[in-house]
């Protein structure tokens, strides 16, 4: 039987934000509302939710440095934002924010419905917790990198050893543990995926071990631990090193015990588990600064995977590339048809600090802003990846064009001046001390789309 399902309201309009709550408990919704956003932040220190509505216009704070906020404390909890502005800028910002979703008000009973199944599809909060959704897809690609993982994944994965994965921040650990799984003897149960790096101290422990009604200050429920959720199947937990020497302590007891004990609980619980773990830091060195322990690292270390960053596999770039969009036209109704060449060779160029997860954010965008039936263009890419990309390439070919860095360095200073008068081209022109017709040359030059 599913537990109910936690909603938090955020909306100024007392009206909406009642309607809203009748509708949501008639759908057998668990709700809370809030009006501002000082409200919400201390009622997110007391209790955590599935889903979160969010209004773009708040009293005290705008609705997407809200968004932000939340993102920080509790990652992986879906946020769709509702709006009266309808306002492209708005839409591409709220996603590079975080936000699952965007819809416009009056909002449609019936549209809002299917966002909120979506989204409850993409993770099971209140704990940040699984879903394919959010995953990077695996390429089989043919680079010496990509062929040494996929034979460390087809050696480990038959087995029941705990696996470290490490690399990079978002080289896709994630689905390196997914196909861990998958291609295990516990692929037909529960696949658990935990982002440590959201957990506090405070909270860490329900989420891992779960507690009782009343176990502490905002337990108005019980609550099913991670630990619990993967029976037999596999938790995966992301950013281990961000745990606190206590919740260390507890877990290393849980691996060691195949027991856990949930928060105000005196009864313990057998679990049967498999432990996979994923870090972009240096355990070796937390455990000789005393952060991270030397006995939970071996306990988790007993074999390891180490996924490359994506500039050392260049030419995997174009593959991962076309997946992103193939996953972005379905979630964005969209249809675009491809990237043509000039995106190609900036996306090539770029180093991706950022890996798979930029890529994929940057595909999604481009493919938000690209008409149906269109090709992703250099235009549509963010203009720091073709200043970068053009920076990586001349340094590597041993270019250094004047000319070239001052016509970047005008095309920056353009878009800042029409930033900052909100986009009117004659108070640009005006302030930059041409005529608008030169500002419109210029435009068309540098390829300025307004």
């Amino acid at each position: 039987m599913q537990s109910t399902k936690h909603i938090l309201v955020i909306d100024d309009d007392p009206v909406f934000r009642l309607m809203l709550e009748t509708f949501l408990r008639k759908n057998r919704f668990e709700t809370i509302a809030t009006g501002t956003a000082s409200e919400t932040l201390r009622v997110l220190k007391k209790y955590t939710f599935d889903l979160i509505l969010i209004d773009l216009r708040l009293p005290d704070m705008d609705g997407i440095e809200l968004l932000k906020k939340i993102k920080k404390e509790q990652a992986s909890v879906p946020l769709i934002l509702m709006t009266s502005f309808v306002d492209i800028r708005t839409a591409v910002k709220a996603i590079k924010s975080g936000a699952f979703e965007y819809i416009t008000k009056p909002v449609n009973t019936d549209e809002l419905m299917n966002s909120i199944q979506l989204a409850l599809k993409s993770t099971s909060s209140p704990d940040p917790v699984d879903t394919a959704d959010n995953t990077i897809p695996f390429v089989q690609g043919q680079s010496k990198a990509s062929l040494e993982l996929r034979k460390n994944l087809e050696l480990v994965a038959p087995t029941n050893l705990s696996v470290l994965v490490t690399g990079e921040s978002g080289t896709g650990k994630e689905f390196v543990a997914r196909m861990i799984h998958q291609h295990s003897k516990r692929a037909a149960y529960p696949f658990v995926a935990v982002d440590c790096g959201v957990l506090s101290s405070e909270l860490a422990a329900s989420e891992l071990f779960g507690h009782t009604k009343g176990a502490f200050t905002g337990a108005a429920y019980d609550k099913t631990g991670h630990f619990e959720t993967a029976e037999k199947g596999t938790l995966f937990l992301d950013e281990i090193g961000n745990l606190s020497p206590d919740i260390q302590v507890m877990l290393l007891r849980a691996i060691q015990e195949k027991q856990i004990r949930r928060i105000g609980s005196q009864k313990t619980t057998d679990v049967d588990v498999r432990i996979i773990a994923a870090t972009n830091e240096d355990l070796k060195e937390a455990i000789n600064k005393g952060t991270f322990r030397e006995d939970l690292y071996h306990r988790l270390n007993e074999f390891s995977i180490y996924v490359s960053p994506l500039r050392e596999r260049k030419e995997e770039i174009m593959d991962f590339a076309t997946m992103f969009l193939t996953q972005a036209n379905r979630e964005l109704g969209k249809n675009v048809k491809g990237i043509n060449s000039e995106a190609e060779k900036v996306l090539m160029g770029y180093p991706w600090p950022g890996n798979l997860r930029e890529l994929k954010n940057i595909i999604k965008r481009s493919v938000l802003l690209t008409p149906d039936q269109q090709w992703i263009t250099g235009d549509v890419l963010p203009e720091e990846l073709g200043k970068q990309a053009e920076a990586t390439q001349d340094k590597e070919n041993g270019n250094f064009d004047l000319k070239a860095a001052a016509t970047h360095q005008e095309k920056e200073y353009i878009l800042t001046v029409l930033e900052k008068v909100k986009y009117n081209k004659s108070s640009a022109a005006r302030i930059l001390n041409i005529d608008r017709k030169t500002l419109y040359n210029k435009l068309k030059q540098y390829g300025i789309d307004l």
